[in-house]
């Protein structure tokens, strides 16, 4: 019998003596240990309302301590450390932010982890966290170096290798649970159909639905399976055809059911088959799902009605972050909390209004508009979630250990394998591609200041000689004119270009374009690179050699140089249409293409 059985017998104190006949004590069969859900049942009947609801919360607070006091918790919360939010709250969840001050290294977290849980187990309920984090890989991740990075959705999606994909997912799942992390907010299951989408793109595995479903499965098993962690397929019922960012705007998506069923259901219908803990909502509108106008995370229509009863998840709902615009444009603070509990959802993402919601929740259920029955069924969820991770017997870590798990040789050797298959070479009109091993100076311009340095690291191991002239998203006139005179004085320019699509804002007025074809009206050898989506290419066609990487971290640079320099032929086939700019029906590079020598 398991240690966590063994805990769970003794604890409800089972008798293993029974007599049947007068006067002779006889053995009984040994008593079964009882179920998860008999164990979650008996937790829940000693809580209180106010305990069950503070496990639908999840949380964070800023800081890299849970006992350091930080004045804008006490702006928050009315408490100033993380140890204090954990006991006033008596959250279910919580959540890590590198942005947030969170993150300073994997030990740190570990240590981080094992206070809060210590936090948790001092209130009288007695109940472990399910710390969690957005470890997407690629463009969106807490936790950087040392731990292993990866290219991300898209770069897997360029491999087309579900098989790679799910030992990237159970390598992150395996540290991420050394650092007292046991619920990853991933993989993303979005088809991103739509080039201008601003908020989803390579966090896209692809366009095709049926790529992204394999996908998606394929990380499931590796996150759960492999690595013991609750993987969180998001955003429902899918954010991949959207021309507006929900982090500021709420998106509405005009897709017919029919084409909801086609394009964005499958890989959520692959993600439950496959068995994924959690699922995440999205706030966008679905007027074909929900006429009402209302965010799919308001929607007992999307959430109860399509999700659970249609599509048969029985698993955790978690909302996206509440402290998000599109959640919050048509409703104040306290009527989101109530509405996302009662279109289905389980658990609320970081509440922006944390005594309010709470406390609007707790007079819904008093005042019979939520009933008390669905919150039970919901903290059940919570707390079955928490039995199947571990984390209820188990919650604490060994920072000690951190180094035998958390970027070890082998995991960054087998990421760099990953990611060396992603990079995609779209153009090679000149047959630049590959480099010579002469020696020659090359110049790295564009996007990125830690980007455009690794790559002019790699190049430099190459024997290159480099000069890095980092220009941000929006060069200023004098920083392209800067480059170009640079360009001159270099045998190569390599031009790395993020979301040069992206103009919608009047900040940003096609900058990155200007920078490109300014250093192509040079007449010099200008290879340009594709950083981010790929989609850059429709805006500067002219570009003789353009490869795209799906990512930005020096993994994907080192993979870059590699298919520069010939060490590696290029392998990635793209896994979306680039569509010709401004007509997104007619493509300029189809799904699948992709060039080698």
């Amino acid at each position: 019998m398991s240690a966590l059985r063994r805990f769970a017998v003794a604890s409800l104190g089972l008798a293993t003596i029974v007599s049947l006949t007068p006067g002779v004590a006889v053995s009984a069969p040994p008593p079964q240990p009882p179920s998860d859900l008999q164990q979650a049942t008996k937790t829940l009947q000693g809580m209180t309302l106010e305990d069950k609801i503070g496990q639908m919360f999840v949380l964070f607070a800023y800081g890299p301590d849970a006992n350091q006091a930080d004045a804008r918790n006490t702006a928050l919360y009315g408490v100033a450390t993380p140890a204090e939010v954990v006991a006033k709250y008596k959250p279910g969840g919580w959540i890590y932010f590198n942005a947030r001050d969170n993150v300073t290294s994997p030990a740190q977290l570990a240590t981080y982890s094992n206070q809060l849980q210590t936090a948790a187990l001092n209130t009288g309920l007695h109940l472990p966290l399910t710390i969690a984090t957005d470890q997407e890989q690629g463009v969106v991740v807490r936790i950087g170096p040392p731990a292993t990075q990866f290219g991300g959705n898209m770069a897997h999606g360029a491999t087309r290798d579900t098989k790679d994909a799910r030992t990237a997912a159970g390598i992150t799942g395996r540290e991420l649970k050394a650092m007292g992390i046991r619920q990853d907010y991933a993989p993303v299951a979005d088809v991103n159909v739509n080039a201008l989408n601003p908020v989803i793109g390579v966090r896209s595995f692809s366009s095709d639905p049926k790529l992204v479903s394999d996908m998606t499965v394929a990380q499931v098993k590796g996150y759960q399976d492999d690595a013991g962690i609750m993987a969180t397929a998001k955003h429902f019922p899918g954010h991949g055809d959207t021309v507006d960012d929900s982090h500021t705007a709420l998106p509405t998506i005009n897709h017919t059911r029919e084409q909801w069923n086609t394009i964005d259901a499958p890989s959520f219908k692959a993600a439950i088959k496959a068995g994924i803990d959690s699922i995440m909502t999205a706030h966008i509108v679905v007027p074909s799902l929900d006429p009402s106008g209302d965010p799919a995370t308001l929607s007992k229509p999307i959430l109860t009605g399509v999700l659970r009863n249609e599509l048969g998840f029985k698993g955790l709902v978690i909302t996206d972050a509440l402290e998000m615009a599109a959640v919050r444009a048509k409703y104040g603070d306290a009527e989101v909390a109530v509405r996302a509990i009662e279109a289905g959802a389980d658990q609320l993402l970081l509440p922006p209004a944390p005594d309010v919601q709470f406390k609007a929740v707790v007079d819904a259920v008093k005042s019979g508009r939520i009933s008390e029955r669905q919150v039970n069924e919901s903290v059940l969820r919570v707390l079955l979630m928490k039995l199947k991770n571990g984390v209820l017997f188990q919650p604490f870590v060994d920072p000690a250990k951190i180094a035998k798990t958390v970027g070890t040789p082998a995991s960054l050797a087998t990421a760099q394998k990953i990611v060396d298959k992603s990079v995609t070479l779209v153009k090679n009109d000149t047959s630049t591609l590959p480099l010579s091993k002469d020696p020659r100076k090359i110049l790295v311009t564009g996007w990125g200041v830690t980007t455009t340095q690794a790559l002019a690291n790699s190049l430099t191991t190459r024997g290159a000689t480099t000069t890095v002239a980092q220009t941000g998203a929006t060069p200023t006139d004098a920083a392209i004119a800067d480059s170009v005179t640079k360009a001159q004085a270099n045998d190569v320019t390599v031009v790395l270009t993020q979301k040069a699509w992206d103009t919608k804002t009047t900040d940003k007025l096609a900058k990155q374009q200007k920078l490109v074809k300014s250093l192509l009206a040079t007449g010099k050898t200008v290879i340009v690179v594709a950083v981010r989506d790929p989609y850059d290419i429709a805006y500067f066609d002219a570009a003789p050699t353009y490869l795209a990487t799906y990512g930005y971290a020096a993994v994907s640079m080192e993979s870059l140089t590699k298919v520069l320099y010939g060490e590696i032929k290029p392998a990635g086939k793209l896994p979306v249409d680039i569509p010709v700019a401004g007509q997104p029906a007619t493509p300029l590079y189809k799904f699948g293409h992709g060039l080698s020598w």
